[in-house]
């Protein structure tokens, strides 16, 4: 029952729009009751394993989709230019401001893996291992972005973040869709990398 008032939270998420503030609908962080007791070693195994099967997501993407994004993958997937969220933290950061980081990050990757599997879906209905990558993969999101939830609410009650979304591809051409996903998943690719090593140290026992 703890969870319950994140559920309009996660819900936002599948609705990508720019500039659209996520809040979690609570007056107050509900405490405690929210996590459970090994959250901070769940968050741990999610950010390790979204860290581990990244390359191989965007591997299997570029194969689904054919030519000419397997042969121009530098040139189609060059992710310059898409909007991506700031990652301004580093290893002296403090660990609230990771944790914020970390949420944005994740509730926009989130909205974008649902953008890519709506697409995909259509693009290509019988890609069944690609689709189950992209269904795992914003499973184990979604529980990552719970359980952040749960940390920051825990430990510094913070109850509002406000994340930007990219651009919807809902109205935009096959080829538009394809590069789209294949920009946002080497962008990840980069950062989830980046991620893992500032935000497990953070979550190693105390």
């Amino acid at each position: 029952t703890g969870v319950m008032p994140f559920v309009a939270l996660l819900l936002l998420q599948r609705r990508p729009v720019a500039g659209r503030a996520l809040l979690v609908t609570v007056t107050g962080c509900p405490g405690h009751s929210l996590c459970r007791a090994n959250v901070q070693e769940q968050t741990r195994r999610q950010v390790a394993l979204l860290n581990a099967t990244a390359q191989d997501l965007f591997s299997l993407y570029l194969k689904c989709q054919g030519e000419p994004f397997s042969s121009e993958t530098d040139k189609l997937c060059n992710p310059n230019g898409i909007f991506f969220p700031a990652f301004r933290v580093n290893r002296t950061s403090e660990r609230k401001e990771v944790m914020v980081a970390m949420y944005k990050l994740f509730a926009f990757l989130n909205a974008s893996l649902g953008n890519i599997t709506r697409d995909q879906e259509e693009l290509n209905p019988t890609a069944k291992e690609l689709l189950d990558r992209l269904h795992n993969t914003t499973k184990t999101t979604r529980g990552l972005i719970s359980n952040l939830t749960c940390l920051l609410c825990k430990n510094y009650n913070i109850f509002q973040v406000d994340v930007s979304y990219e651009e919807s591809s809902k109205s935009k051409s096959s080829f538009k869709k394809k590069q789209q996903g294949c920009q946002v998943l080497r962008k990840y690719v980069q950062v989830i990398a980046q991620a893992a090593r500032l935000l497990l140290p953070h979550l190693s026992p105390s």
